[in-house]
């Protein structure tokens, strides 16, 4: 069995903590058993783990958020990145391919694609393995999972049944509704529709067949530089919508989706996370700061405060699922990334009278990590190291650098750095465009240097 976990969004709705690529789920906000931070999609694979599923996992994601997956899981799954974003069907269509020609998985084998963002309990996966049972035992083509609505809401898409199978432990699909109004959503409810999981299951020939009306191959990398082939839809459109064999196994546990404040820090471990002082009258707020500088809240109630590196909000809990609207508008670069090899957070972004413009990072390098071999055809860059020691190598000369040391990077020259220890450095660009897509990268050997 195989497990495609779909990893997507835009972050916009937990603003400022989450932006175009560092999503809601990799926010490191919720606590596991121990006690420990982790993020949603840390729990997702924890819970997965701690279940009875016997499954290979697989990340469908863009190249944004590769870094982040890699950082957070480490090896427990492997990642599939797609050229472009174009919706869900394409995302999973590339990922039965790379199932197909990398890990030489047949067509009988049973593909469960989920959400790698729900907040849900242990008892979710066992209806996600009679769900991979129905599949394996040929009751339908397609098997969804169904949450029955608990309120008319029209932020989700509905599934509404028509009969029982056998021991009413699924029921035939009759038709799907895709986000209604709320009027709609409850009539719906009236005919005892549920909620669309976002979870299916089906036989991986089942998909590649669908996907070949395309692009006729099941070649991974063939498919990927045909890509933009695919249409831009929905698997529930393009798939869940048309099938002709399709049931539903109802799911009523604890599910939610943490899409907005008001939602997420309700399962928060406290009330203040942080450099944070609360003073007197804040009952029902909640004051999340990422920031050295400390914050003080005192006299407001149910209100969310959230400090990061890309803003400040300051919003009633009520009104948080509303900000999207006032943020969307918004367009910066991200002030603070995690990468395969540590973090950086920019300092200082300047633009001046002459045209000119500067940006300022601080960098943090894990021991053993390194930054690749490249050249910039924009900018200089000048590196002051504040803490560890590393190797840092121009134009193919290597030497050992540690903290008080300053190299000056001009333009158009190879450049790598790898550290020995925990390697902090500020990093001072001068240029124009001063934009992360100014990287041309190379290989290089590291083993011919040694720890020098």
């Amino acid at each position: 069995m195989q497990i495609i976990l779909l990893s997507g969004g835009s972050g916009k709705r937990l603003w400022p903590l989450s932006n175009s690529t560092r999503s809601k789920q990799f926010l490191q906000l919720l606590q596991d058993p121990d006690g420990k931070k982790e993020s949603m999609v840390q729990r997702v694979v924890r819970q997965i783990g701690e279940s009875a599923l016997e499954a290979s996992i697989i990340i469908a994601t863009s190249a944004s958020q590769r870094d982040f997956i890699e950082t957070q899981l480490g090896g427990k799954v492997d990642v599939v990145t797609e050229p472009e974003r174009r919706e869900t069907f394409p995302a999973i269509a590339l990922s039965v391919a790379y199932l197909a020609s990398q890990k030489g998985c047949s067509r009988d084998e049973v593909v469960l694609v989920m959400p790698c963002d729900t907040y849900t309990e242990a008892r979710y996966f066992d209806v996600v393995a009679k769900m991979v049972e129905f599949v394996e035992q040929d009751v339908a083509d397609l098997v969804l999972m169904g949450v029955p609505a608990k309120h008319a809401s029209a932020d989700f898409g509905y599934v509404l049944p028509a009969t029982a199978g056998e021991g009413a432990s699924y029921m035939k699909v009759e038709h799907f509704i895709e986000k209604p109004t709320e009027k709609k959503a409850q009539e719906l409810m009236g005919k005892g529709a549920h909620w669309n999981g976002g979870v299916f299951a089906f036989r991986m020939g089942y998909m590649m067949d669908l996907a070949a009306r395309y692009v006729p191959t099941h070649d991974f990398a063939e498919l990927r530089e045909r890509y933009g082939e695919l249409p831009k839809i929905s698997f529930d459109y393009e798939v869940a919508e048309k099938a002709s064999s399709v049931v539903m196994v109802p799911f009523d546990g604890k599910w939610k989706d943490l899409g907005d404040w008001k939602a997420l820090v309700r399962e928060l471990p406290a009330h203040a996370m942080g450099n944070v002082i609360l003073g007197r009258d804040v009952e029902g707020s909640t004051v999340i700061n990422e920031l050295s500088l400390p914050v003080v809240c005192d006299g407001v109630k149910n209100v969310v405060v959230a400090a990061g590196h890309d803003g400040i909000l300051v919003c009633g809990k009520q009104s948080s699922e509303y900000i999207k609207q006032y943020v969307d508008p918004i367009h910066m670069r991200p002030m603070f990334e995690e990468r395969r090899w540590g973090t950086y957070r920019v300092l200082d972004d300047a633009r001046y009278a002459d045209g000119s413009h500067s940006l300022t990072k601080s960098i943090t390098l894990h021991p053993g990590k390194y930054i690749s071999y490249q050249i910039h055809h924009h900018r200089t860059e000048v590196w002051t190291f504040v803490e560890g020691e590393g190797i840092f190598v121009l134009d193919g000369e290597a030497r050992r650098v540690k903290a008080g040391d300053t190299v000056i990077i001009p333009v158009e020259h190879y450049h790598s750095i790898k550290a020995l220890t925990e390697l902090t450095f500020i990093e001072v660009q001068m240029g124009n465009p001063l934009i992360e897509e100014d990287i041309e990268r190379f290989d290089w050997d590291w083993s011919k240097v040694g720890g020098l």
